[in-house]
């Protein structure tokens, strides 16, 4: 699958908040937002890229440690990553390249198939916050690749769907302006912000199938 219909694409994102709102998660997931393409309104979606805001665990079943380490070969289950949901879900177990749990990869191998051209951003932060530290540190390095996208629309928080926010993206409602505006509205240059537009759409088309970046903020 290289892109989305628009409206599978929506479809897709109420099946992932759907599976966040009714499946215990690795760790618990507060909010779900998605940005880009679908947000846009954009038909075909080329890549759907959804936002997770997450909590962490910090050691609360951490007595099941050496269990699953010994079962999984993974470090960390019960600090990091829920043992409650690892022993139900296995299979979405994912490590790190320290052998460590890895609450980012969990969530992409529980809620995204391999071939599905989706991207998910998880952080414990909320996406607006991340939207400005990530600007913030792109400039301070030039490294625009991984500017997150700030024309993002919020689904779901704490348990609760926004019907209307999710009317709109079916309906292609939502306005929002090009990237480089977007990011001159953040206080970006506009030579600048054309340079970091150019680099995202970049980044972007090298992508294959489903993707996951973590964050701590």
């Amino acid at each position: 699958m290289n892109e989305f219909a628009r409206t599978a694409a929506v479809d897709r994102v109420e099946r992932l908040v759907e599976t966040v709102e009714s499946e215990p998660m690795p760790v618990p997931v507060r909010e779900v937002w998605v940005y880009g393409d679908v947000a846009l309104g954009l038909d075909p979606v080329e890549r759907l890229d959804v936002y997770l805001t997450k909590d962490m665990l910090f050691g609360r079943e951490g007595d099941r440690e050496a269990e699953f380490r010994e079962r999984h070969g993974v470090e960390g289950v019960g600090k990091t990553v829920s043992a409650e949901w690892a022993e139900a879900y296995p299979e979405h177990l994912r490590a790190n390249h320290s052998g460590h749990a890895a609450p980012e990869k969990c969530l992409a191998a529980h809620l995204v198939d391999d071939g599905e051209p989706i991207h998910l951003e998880v952080c414990n932060t909320g996406f607006e916050n991340n939207v400005t530290q990530r600007l913030e540190g792109a400039k301070a390095r030039g490294n625009y690749e991984q500017i997150l996208d700030p024309r993002g629309v919020c689904l779901w928080v704490d348990g609760t769907r926004s019907t209307e926010a999710m009317e709109k993206l079916r309906a292609g409602d939502l306005v929002f302006p090009t990237l480089s505006d977007a990011l001159g509205m953040l206080g970006m240059e506009e030579g600048e912000a054309e340079r970091a537009t150019d680099a995202v759409r970049a980044y972007r088309e090298r992508q294959e199938g489903a993707s996951v970046r973590g964050d701590v903020v």
